[in-house]
């Protein structure tokens, strides 16, 4: 993994001392709150319902052990004893105080760690698959390309301060395991029919009040291109992008309302202007890079067997494991939904123990995904089990993972001063009435994402089930979506109809899971049944 230069660490250590100062003059009354605020959310610093939240990058979901451990301790030292994974492959605590902002910083500066640009109108931390360097479907590690991506946008003078937040997401595969397409840029490095690598572009995505899914705006750029055409793509939305109104201000909307030709023309136009231009970094230093991603020392002789005696270990292989590129080992998925629990939820000791394991068993290496969970990604088959009895022990064993247990959900109305609605209740009813491993078994594959308000972190419009929190005249009321997707085949899901109370959603969700058993056909998903068979078998069954 990508370890900081002389420049990132001063980089990183002034950042933290000029924050510093700027809490100091906040507390002293030097600093008026709307003085402040720009200052701390260059920080992640964000104020909430009930404290203010402190949002760590991970950037493209990477980190050691050392890394891991830190995480742990400042969620003892200056939060509740717990951190919240996020779906930006981030990590957040709920309970910070001003005051202890700084150490905090200073704590994770000595790891190799910020939380610049984790919020505000920038480019936010660069998503990647979760799997990137280990799975077998991939063309190349995708994380290289994620790193100098990370290293252009970071304090990047023209894009600092954009019309609104900016996402980007890189992976290498045919299967999409980020949500790429939902993304404000999303890259797919590819190998066109000459045997080259290079990257496809798909421009355009996002969620919140007006979702959309990226449309392809070149299938191949070449790598020694690569951060010249994003460059080109970001101009054109700075140039454009709407200021004067912050619900029409992401890309997304502009490339609606110019159309995908005209940008496509505007972008074009400025990437041969920028040709001519010395800001593309050599390809030395992507060499660089790349070096510090190679493999670590795999086992050639591995043994490739497993015993698998035990069912409740058989289980969780077979939930929560994905095949690796190498003989004799796996990828092991470390769900962070316990039947009842928080959704991304971890205590201050699980993440030190997930630390420890990593450092043990998985060459010093997780990921943090982007459903709210944590990889191993290299975990040798002989120590599966010693690794599934550690987690086990420390309640992280849940074999839940793609299922209806496996939700994703958005902090909610417990903590968000944006939030209509609370999230976490309504996911943990849904994870105790569809809990058991018998349930989950006859349901199969079922995505299920809940989001307390329009801004959709909770990504609901991308759920095979999607649950959006509203106000209806002062009460949460929760409104219903089926269909979405945000894979390979992304797509958005449509609201079945009038909303419903707390519980009254839990009772919806069961009967829409009921229409799909009713209805499918061999092997199919949810969603394979629902696209087949329409909304209205379902829309029946919910309203009656």
């Amino acid at each position: 993994m990508y370890k900081y230069d002389e420049y990132d660490q001063q980089m990183v250590a002034t950042r933290v001392e000029e924050f510093r100062d700027q809490v100091r003059r906040r507390l002293a009354g030097e600093l008026t709150e709307d003085q402040f605020k720009p200052l701390r959310l260059q920080n992640g610093l964000y104020l909430q319902l009930h404290a203010y939240m402190l949002r760590v990058a991970v950037p493209y979901g990477t980190l050691n052990a050392a890394q891991m451990t830190v995480l742990g301790d400042i969620a003892d030292k200056y939060d509740r004893g717990y951190g919240h994974f996020t779906t930006r492959q981030n990590i957040q605590y709920n309970w910070i105080k001003l005051e202890d902002t700084p150490e905090a910083l200073a704590d994770l500066a000595k790891v190799e760690m910020h939380a610049i640009q984790t919020s505000g109108n920038c480019i936010r931390n660069i998503s990647c698959d979760q799997y990137a360097g280990a799975s077998a479907d991939e063309i190349v590690d995708p994380r290289p390309y994620a790193e100098l991506l990370r290293q252009w946008s970071s304090f990047h003078p023209e894009f600092l301060v954009l019309p609104r937040k900016f996402k980007i997401a890189v992976i290498a595969s045919e299967i999409d395991r980020a949500a790429m397409r939902l993304h404000d840029i999303g890259i797919r490095i590819v190998r066109n029919d000459a045997g080259e690598i290079g990257a496809e572009f798909h421009v355009g995505g996002g969620m919140g009040r007006t979702p959309f899914v990226a449309k392809k705006l070149r299938d191949f750029v070449p790598l020694d291109q690569l951060i010249t055409y994003s460059e080109a793509c970001l101009r054109v939305y700075n140039r454009y992008g709407r200021r004067d109104n912050k619900y029409k201000a992401r890309i997304k909307i502009l490339v609606h309302e110019l159309g995908l030709e005209e940008y496509k023309r505007q972008v074009e136009e400025e990437f041969a202007h920028l040709a001519s231009q010395p800001i593309e970094p050599p390809l030395a230093e992507l060499e660089r890079i790349k070096a510090m991603f190679t493999d670590p020392a795999f086992d050639s002789d591995a043994s490739d067997e497993l015993d698998l005696t035990d069912p409740d270990f058989r289980l969780w292989v077979e939930r929560n494991t994905h095949a690796h590129k190498t003989p004799g080992y796996v990828i092991a998925n470390v769900s962070l939904k316990p039947i009842g629990g928080i959704p991304g939820d971890a205590t201050s000791d699980q993440i030190r123990l997930m630390a420890q394991l990593a450092k043990d068993y998985s060459f010093d290496e997780l990921r943090v995904t982007h459903a709210q969970n944590i990889v191993f990604p290299h975990v040798k088959k002989s120590d599966l089990y010693t690794v599934w009895k550690a987690l086990d022990e420390a309640g992280l064993s849940t074999a839940n993972l793609d299922s209806i247990g496996d939700i994703i959900a958005c902090p909610g109305l417990d903590y968000c001063a944006l939030a209509n609605a609370r999230s976490i209740p309504v996911a943990q009813k849904i994870s105790e009435r569809f809990g058991s491993a018998e349930r989950q078994a006859e349901i199969g594959e079922l995505k299920l994402k809940i989001s307390g308000c329009i801004n959709a972190c909770g990504h609901h419009h991308a759920g095979h089930i999607g649950i959006l929190g509203v106000d209806k005249k002062g009460k949460e009321n929760y409104q219903l979506l089926l269909g979405g997707s945000e894979g390979a085949d992304t797509s958005l899901g449509k609201i079945t109809g009038p909303g419903f109370d707390e519980d009254g959603v839990v009772d919806a969700t069961e009967k829409a899971i009921n229409v799909y058993l009713a209805n499918k056909q061999g092997e199919e998903r949810f969603l394979d049944t629902y696209r087949r068979i329409g909304m209205e078998p379902f829309k029946e069954a919910i309203y009656g």
